[in-house]
């Protein structure tokens, strides 16, 4: 079976201009079609060096070659496997093994990342953050740590908690399930909450499980298959028991996770009845953009008079095949100006932990991609995943070109209830300490 997949590839090179690492290196062996050709060599071989891990390492896993390739190649499907055989069988120095282990045992845990809301509110509000940066002590400990304390998020006091239905406004159209994510969850839970409330508006019931937990998508992305599977048996089985006619999804990179769920259980050696149980909540999971597109609109919409611009999320366009939905669902607020980024279809550098496991590399595509957000002259950058909105504010800080970047749901949510630019945006409150202004907005005002 990857053999029949890494035979598929022609390198013809239509993937090249489109893939991040070779835009920023122009190497051949950090190329989609150079990669599989190691893929092949290691697998005739079943020999993986650590140079070949390194080039594996190096790729973001956008799938931005997917959208790019004329002869249909998989490679999500080549680098999830090759991923899952690297970190089974290569053995990393023990410094990496300890990072990835630190990583893997926070980010998948919305409770553990709760945890550090209240230290990060006190750093912040401390002043000391501007210090830090200052000093490049940070830098010089851990430019993986670094990268942790540049992206994170301005944090105010959160919402109260969403109850566990939130129920329509009027004839309920459809009953919904919805993910809560982990890093969506603890730093952005505004997002949930204006996700939550257009559903309602829009004349959904929406069930909120409260035992819900990570889908896998962080863990999977970064070969750690087995982890993977774990979570996403459990995140099936809470909502095989809602009967829910759909799950909603709000970060992208969640949504192409959860949209493979039969897949990652098959490479994890999952029976065929776990194989089937996660196609089948596969084929139910939506995401937000996509699914109110589908309904189509009840609410009344309330002008916003703003120029934003729209960027695609990597696992939204490319994972999930996304783009018209969330700029049809922004061009129906009136007074709501749209741009397009130049070069859209190139990653920011989040990509999952890629920002903190390479560091530099996703700086270097976070710049570019600020650069491309300052020239379309927008006040605002929308985004659907918190891990881009996170990148690109960092991004614009650095820059000296600050912007606020918010989430679709948050637009929409604002206009169905007449809220004022001022009030979406949060204004009045304080940026975060010691950066020049940019904001992950949707920790901010509830309006």
């Amino acid at each position: 079976m990857f053999g029949d997949l890494l035979d598929d590839c022609v390198h013809c090179g239509f993937c090249l201009p489109t893939c991040p690492t070779h835009v920023l290196w122009g190497q051949e062996m950090d190329s989609p079609r150079g990669r599989i050709h190691l893929m092949e060599q290691t697998h005739t071989e079943d020999v993986l060096t650590e140079t070949a891990v390194g080039h594996f390492d190096n790729c973001l896993g956008c799938l931005a070659c997917v959208s790019a390739c004329p002869s249909g190649v998989a490679y999500d499907a080549l680098i999830e496997h090759t991923r899952h055989r690297v970190e089974a069988e290569y053995d990393r120095p023990r410094s990496e093994r300890a990072l990835r282990g630190a990583i893997f045992a926070l980010f998948p845990y919305r409770n553990r990342l709760r945890l550090l809301r209240g230290p990060l509110r006190a750093y912040q509000a401390s002043g000391v953050s501007s210090l830090v940066r200052r000093s490049g002590l940070l830098e010089r400990v851990s430019p993986s740590l670094a990268a942790m304390e540049r992206i994170s998020p301005p944090l105010s006091a959160p919402p109260p908690a969403l109850p566990e239905l939130v129920p329509a406004a009027g004839r309920a159209r459809a009953r919904v399930g919805m993910l809560v994510g982990c890093v969506q969850g603890a730093f952005f839970p505004e997002v949930n909450t204006a996700t939550a409330r257009v559903l309602a508006l829009e004349g959904c019931d929406v069930v909120v499980p409260r035992s819900q937990g990570c889908c896998g998508a962080l863990s999977g992305h970064a070969g750690r298959i087995g982890e993977s599977a774990d979570l996403a048996r459990d995140l099936i089985e809470v909502f095989e028991r809602e009967r829910v006619d759909r799950i909603v999804v709000n970060s992208a990179g969640c949504g192409s996770s959860m949209k493979h769920f039969d897949r990652t259980l098959a490479e994890a050696g999952a029976d065929e009845a776990w194989v089937r149980r996660g196609r089948a909540m596969a084929e139910r999971v939506v995401d937000l953009t996509e699914f109110l597109v589908d309904l189509g609109p009840r609410a009344e919409r309330h002008p916003l008079p703003l120029h934003v611009a729209y960027h695609d999320a990597c696992h939204l366009s490319h994972g999930q095949g996304v783009t018209r939905p969330p700029r049809a669902l922004l061009a129906d607020v009136p007074g709501l100006r749209v741009s397009d980024l130049p070069d859209k279809e190139v990653c920011c550098g989040s990509a999952g932990v890629y920002n903190l496991l390479k560091p530099e590399a996703a700086g270097e595509l976070g710049d570019r991609k600020g650069r491309d957000v300052a020239s379309t002259g927008a006040d605002v950058l929308v985004s659907g995943n918190p891990g881009c909105s996170l990148q690109i504010a960092a991004a614009m800080d650095r820059a000296g070109s600050p912007i606020t970047v918010t989430h679709t749901a948050r637009v929409l949510d604002a206009s169905l209830r007449g809220l004022t630019v001022e009030q979406l945006l949060g204004r009045g409150r304080a940026d975060r300490p010691g950066a020049g202004g940019s904001r992950a907005s949707g920790t901010g005002a509830e309006g």
